[in-house]
C-alpha cells in the first residue's frame, strides 16, 4: 500500500461507505430538517484533519427517475452510455451519473428541435436570452419541459447527451478522527420545498437522509488546508457558525478536547428558534460544564419580534471579542457566503473600530492583518 492511506480511495475511486446513523437534530415545529449523519470509514485506511469536507457520491431519487422514464416512454432497460462511455441502462444513468434536478440549455434547444410549440426556447439558449433562461430554471427540473411538450420525442442516447454529469456534493465534515478514529460525521439540512407546483428536493442531501441507509454512500476526503485548527494549542479560538455552519466547530471542539488543548474556545451559534433548532444542545452544554467551551453565545431570529442573528451577538460583546482578538485568537466563519458571511464581516469591523477605537480605515487594516497572517479564516459556500 502506498505510504498515502489517502491515495487509495479519492474522488475519481470513492469509497463505498455505510450510513450508521442518521438522526434528526431538529425538533417537531422547526421549518428545517437538520441531520446529523454518522458514517462508517472502517477498513478504508482514510484520513482526514478537522476543517476538512467530506465528498459524497448522490443517486438521484428513483421515483423521479421512473417518472422521466414514463414521460418519454422509455422501459428504462434501453442501453445508453454512462459519462465515462459505459454501456448501462437509461434506468442506471439517471439514477447515478446524470442530473436530472437541474436542466441544461441543450435540453431546451433540443426540445425547441422537436416541437415546433417549443419554439419559445429559441431565444432563451442564445447568449441574449440568458436572464430570460435563468427566469425559467429556477424552481424547474428537466422533468417540466419534458410533460410541458409531450410531442418533443428522444431516442434514449438523444436524450442523456442533453444531460449534464452528477457531480459530488462537498460538506464540512463534523468530527474530529481524534474522538472518531473509524468515522466521520456530517451535519446537513435536508432541502424540500416546492414550486411551479410540484415538490422538489436536494439530491444530495435527501439522498442522505432518505436512501443512503439502503446501499453504500460513496465518499472520499477533500482537503482544506486554510480551515485549520491554530497549531498552538494555546491559542484561543472563535467560531461564528449560525444553521448547518455549526458543522466544522463541533469538529474543531472534539479535536480541541482531545488535544488537551489551553486556548479558549467562543463559538457563535445561531437559527430559528432555541425549541426547535438548536442543534447539538445537549453536547455544547456538556462542552461548557467540561470547561471545553468557554463561551456560548446564541442567536435565534425568531424568538422576538426584531430578528437577531450572530453579527448582532457580536457587537454585543464587542469588548470581549476585541480582548480575545488582542491576546492572538484566530476568527473563523462558516456557512452562508451570500448573506451571513458579508454580515459577519461587517459586524468584525465594526467591533473593531468600536472596541478597538479604531477609525473605519484603521479598522478595515487590522482586519487585513488577520487575513494576512492567517488568523481570519472562512469556510463559506
Amino acid at each position: 500500500m502506498s505510504a498515502d492511506p489517502n491515495a487509495l480511495y479519492s474522488r475519481k475511486n470513492p469509497f463505498p461507505a455505510k450510513l450508521k446513523t442518521n438522526r434528526k437534530l431538529t425538533k417537531e415545529g422547526s421549518a428545517k430538517d437538520t441531520r446529523h449523519f454518522e458514517i462508517v470509514l472502517e477498513g478504508s485506511g482514510i484520513q482526514y484533519e478537522v476543517g476538512d469536507s467530506l465528498g459524497v457520491f448522490p443517486t438521484n431519487n428513483p421515483a423521479l427517475v421512473e417518472e422521466i422514464l414514463g414521460v418519454l416512454g422509455f422501459t428504462g432497460e434501453e442501453q445508453v452510455p454512462d459519462t465515462a462511455g459505459n454501456p448501462v441502462t437509461i434506468r442506471e444513468a439517471l439514477t447515478r451519473f446524470y442530473v436530472i434536478t437541474e436542466m441544461d440549455k441543450k435540453l431546451l434547444a433540443a426540445i425547441a428541435e422537436k416541437d415546433p410549440m417549443a419554439a419559445h426556447f429559441l431565444p432563451m439558449v442564445t447568449p441574449e436570452g440568458r436572464a430570460e433562461l435563468e427566469a425559467y430554471f429556477w424552481g424547474r427540473e428537466v422533468i417540466d419541459p419534458l410533460l410541458a411538450h409531450p410531442a418533443a420525442k428522444f431516442t434514449p442516447e438523444e436524450f442523456v447527451k442533453c444531460l449534464r454529469k452528477l457531480q459530488p456534493r462537498l460538506y464540512s465534515i463534523a468530527s474530529s478522527q481524534k474522538a472518531h478514529p473509524t468515522e466521520v460525521h456530517l451535519t446537513v439540512a435536508a432541502v424540500r420545498y416546492e414550486s411551479n407546483g410540484r415538490k422538489r428536493e436536494g439530491v444530495c442531501s435527501t439522498f442522505l437522509a432518505d436512501r443512503a441507509g439502503e446501499g453504500p454512500a460513496p465518499v472520499f476526503v477533500h482537503t482544506a488546508k486554510h480551515f485549520r485548527v491554530p497549531e498552538d494549542p494555546a491559542t484561543h479560538v472563535i467560531m461564528v457558525g449560525p444553521g448547518t455552519g455549526i458543522a466544522p466547530f463541533m469538529a474543531f471542539l472534539q479535536e480541541r478536547k482531545a488535544t488537551a488543548a489551553t486556548g479558549k474556545n467562543w463559538l457563535f451559534f445561531g437559527d430559528q428558534k432555541a425549541a426547535t433548532d438548536f442543534l447539538y444542545r445537549e453536547e455544547l452544554e456538556a462542552w461548557q460544564k467540561e470547561g471545553v467551551l468557554h463561551k456560548l453565545s446564541t442567536a435565534f431570529s425568531r424568538d422576538q419580534a426584531e430578528k437577531i442573528y450572530v453579527q448582532h451577538r457580536m457587537l454585543e460583546a464587542a469588548e470581549e471579542l476585541y480582548a480575545w482578538l488582542e491576546q492572538g485568537a484566530y476568527f473563523y466563519i462558516c456557512g452562508d457566503a451570500s448573506r451571513m458571511a458579508k454580515d459577519v464581516d461587517t459586524a468584525l469591523h465594526k467591533v473593531v473600530e468600536t472596541a478597538g477605537g479604531k477609525s473605519p480605515e484603521e479598522a478595515a487594516a487590522y482586519v487585513e492583518e488577520l487575513k494576512k497572517s492567517k488568523r481570519y479564516r472562512k469556510d463559506v459556500y
